[in-house]
């Protein structure tokens, strides 16, 4: 799914750091590295990556995220790699045997969230492609973190798993309303062009008889406005109702106008 705007670049707040412990492929460190610019996070750790770095595969595959390449940091350990964080958590997806708190991704994304607000710095550990981290690592990291999925098929690629959690963090802080009408632009109608379209309209179903019988007519026509409001209609969208309008009460006399605006009605052009 393609929605790059290199326009709207921005300095990225603070974010936790990334550390792939022993990971296998170049490829696999280069979408990581893709899905981690994706949420919003720049900072990838390397523990003994099999390739070595720098990794030509790696950075093809990261698709142009040279801000998260450009800044990998290699480490012999994963007790190096974690020495400068107050707070780590570790990706697994089975049992450890160990007495630890194992949080969802939305879990772990707050609570980062609230480590970051500190001036806390963090970090997320994740282990090799074909076996994940070993408990010696898992013993290193406060909390682990568990991704709720299918039990009978819980298994995840190393750059599946990362944009996960790392999605799960960039939730926590975004503020993108649930749901909004794009109107390209378009300015909604104000509520004098739509008393004035709604007058028009009831005019015209009185001429036709469909506000009919009488004592029915305030219900249907108070059913009708609520309707059209709902729509929301932007400003060229009643112009265009107005047409129709016209067009309906007199076919004849809007072939004469050439498909012009009738007169009477808005003659605003669309933005662009």
């Amino acid at each position: 799914m393609s929605g790059t705007d290199r326009s709207r670049q921005a300095p990225l707040p603070p974010g936790p750091a990334v550390i792939l412990v022993e990971p296998q492929l170049g490829e696999n460190v280069g979408m990581v590295a893709r899905a981690m610019l994706n949420c919003g996070l720049t900072e990838l750790r390397l523990v003994r990556p099999r390739d070595g770095w720098p990794n030509p595969t790696a950075e093809a595959a990261a698709s142009g995220a040279r801000a998260v390449i450009d800044g990998v940091r290699l480490f012999d350990t994963t007790k190096e790699a974690i020495a400068d964080l107050h707070r780590v958590f570790a990706t697994t997806a089975r049992p450890r045997g160990m007495v630890k708190t194992v949080v969802t991704p939305a879990e772990a994304a707050r609570e980062l969230r609230a480590e970051t607000a500190a001036g806390r710095k963090t970090g997320l550990l994740f282990g090799p492609e074909r076996s994940g981290l070993v408990n010696d690592d898992i013993a290193l990291a406060d909390t682990l973190l568990s991704v709720p999925l299918n039990p009978a098929f819980a298994s995840l690629n190393l750059a599946q798993a990362v944009l996960l959690v790392g999605h799960a963090w960039f939730l926590a802080g975004d503020e993108t309303p649930p749901s909004r009408l794009d109107s390209g632009g378009a300015e909604p109608a104000s509520k004098a062009e739509m008393v004035n379209f709604f007058e028009r309209l009831e005019t015209a179903l009185d001429e036709t008889g469909f506000l009919f019988p009488p004592e029915k007519r305030p219900n249907m026509v108070r059913n009708l406005r609520s309707m059209f409001h709902r729509m929301m209609p932007t400003a060229i969208e009643v112009n265009t109702l107005h047409g129709i309008i016209v067009a309906l009460r007199d076919p004849k006399g809007r072939s004469k106008h050439g498909g012009r605006n009738p007169p009477g009605c808005s003659k605003k052009k669309p933005p662009g």
